[in-house]
């Protein structure tokens, strides 16, 4: 699974198409050209939303959990699980890499768009799960060879873990006569042990085994935007070739594409667009999207597996946004591509006003064979959306 976020929306006049033409004629949108040699492969989705999002600034942070900002309460901020984790507790235990979380790296620039959180996913605690933001790290993480010695590696593996039963047994120690608040605290700080004591076991698992032969070559240091995204495109493809992980989520770079397109203009100006240049600029962002998703969806089908099929066909591919355009969080932004999941392909999707998002996310666990009985807000499977 492969989930995609763009933050700020596309522009809802060009890449759109017509509610009026359900299904598979629909008239292809000027944003989404490039990408019509794949248009039997992907499906527009409409009219979805994410109920409890009031924030039109962040494009991502709940885009894939559904959760309610103020859901906890006295708290001022709460978050819940993301798709993608749900998807990496089931397969994770398989590959390398339960999930790989990718970021753009914008270079510094500052700005909305994305919202808070350190990548796209977010832990079964509602905790933003790091990502990375280089190419070049990300390749040796999965292809290179560690350079410290194998006996090394199991030492200060060991190490770690008597740290941490030291740790855990000053917390134990900790809980005798505390309050009902903090003994909540005090259970999610033992849940992040826990996920730390998880992560040393698959270390340790992995230790001996080699990487895998990369199928590509190592990428340049210090690229930006479009040819950013279009490096990330080939490091994850080569993560799913080689079966390092099956659980992906890019959070993509927003002021460094637009830089690339050679404008001055503000990534919030455009997203605020009206008829003029700045509209003109999110238009020209959509199609960069659209030829960059073109060319993923290429290389994925490239890719043969030894039955003859493609490894197209075995992922599920989202891409969007919690938010259309501008500010608004209704119909959010939603292509959904790829044979891995049982859903329908090639048509414009048009769902009752205000469908949970999380019933669409719900729907790509059960394609995938992950029938998990809820998420975030979901109601239930979209039946418009099966295959």
């Amino acid at each position: 699974m492969m989930f995609l976020g763009i933050g700020y929306g596309v522009t809802q006049e060009t890449w759109l198409p017509s509610q009026e033409q359900v299904g598979s004629g629909y008239t292809f949108p000027e944003g989404l050209k490039a990408l019509d040699r794949h248009r039997n492969d992907f499906s527009i989705v409409q009219n979805t939303t994410n109920k409890d999002s009031a924030e039109a600034h962040w494009g991502s942070t709940f885009w894939l959990t559904g959760a309610n900002r103020f859901g906890a309460p006295g708290s001022s901020f709460h978050n819940t699980i993301s798709v993608d984790q749900v998807a990496a507790a089931e397969w994770g235990p398989h590959t390398r890499f339960s999930s790989l979380q990718l970021n753009g790296s914008d270079k510094g620039i500052a700005g909305p768009g994305h919202g808070p959180g350190l990548s796209l996913a977010w832990d079964k605690g509602g905790k933003p799960v790091a990502g990375t933001d280089d190419p070049v790290d990300l390749f040796h993480r999965l292809f290179s060879a560690p350079s410290t010695p194998l006996d090394q590696r199991k030492a200060l593996l060991a190490q770690e873990r008597s740290i941490l039963d030291t740790i855990l047994t000053d917390a134990k120690d900790l809980q005798r006569g505390l309050t009902k608040t903090d003994v909540e605290k005090l259970d999610e700080y033992f849940d992040g042990i826990r996920d730390i004591e998880t992560r040393l076991g698959k270390d340790e698992s992995w230790m001996d085994r080699p990487r895998p032969k990369s199928p590509i070559s190592e990428p340049q240091a210090n690229v930006e935007g479009i040819e950013e995204i279009r490096l990330m495109y080939d490091l994850m493809v080569a993560a799913l070739q080689t079966d390092s992980t099956r659980v992906l989520t890019y959070r993509q770079p927003i002021a460094s594409v637009l830089n690339s397109l050679g404008t001055s203009v503000q990534p919030h100006d455009m997203s605020h667009y009206v008829p003029g240049p700045r509209m003109e600029v999110s238009k020209r962002r959509d199609q960069a999207h659209s030829e960059l998703l073109a060319g993923l969806m290429d290389k994925l089908k490239a890719v043969k597996e030894a039955d003859g099929s493609s490894l197209f066909d075995h992922t599920s591919l989202a891409f969007g946004s919690n938010l259309r355009a501008i500010h608004y969080l209704d119909n959010c932004t939603t292509l959904l591509a790829g044979g891995g999941a049982s859903i329908r392909l090639g048509e414009n999707i048009v769902l009752p006003k205000d469908t949970p998002l999380c019933d669409v996310w719900l729907t790509l666990l059960h394609g995938v064979g992950l029938p998990v009985e809820r998420h975030g807000d979901s109601a239930g499977v979209v039946k418009q959306l099966q295959a």
